[in-house]
């Protein structure tokens, strides 16, 4: 395996924000993938109070060389001031998968007329 791939997730307040945040990401070919996942539960410390708050996950498929561009687009389009932006190592997948993610993320894609 060539390229390092990763999955990256974030968590937002609403299905139609997670939704639009995965689309942004697969339509800029920052992530060949975007599933969402919820709604969970989330519970954690914010501005010294424990809160509790229904949330909904986003799972990225992406390379690394994607990771802070998508990261920023993240950043950008997200309604928390601190949104949560982790990437996990893919350690093995198919080879056929990540030759497809790799695919879908490249930075030169050209439209075919």
């Amino acid at each position: 395996m060539d390229q390092a791939y990763v999955q990256v997730t974030t968590t937002i307040d609403s299905r139609q924000e997670a939704a639009i945040l995965a689309r942004s990401a697969v339509e800029e070919r920052l992530a060949a993938c975007a599933q969402l996942v919820g709604p969970i539960a989330s519970t954690y410390w914010w501005e010294g109070e424990i809160e509790s708050a229904e949330e909904w996950m986003v799972v990225f498929k992406t390379t690394i060389d994607r990771f802070e561009e998508l990261a920023r687009l993240i950043t950008e389009r997200h309604s928390y001031d601190t949104p949560e932006i982790m990437a996990t190592p893919v350690v093995a997948g198919s080879a056929d998968y990540l030759g497809w993610v790799s695919d879908q993320t490249d930075q030169v894609e050209e439209d075919v007329p």
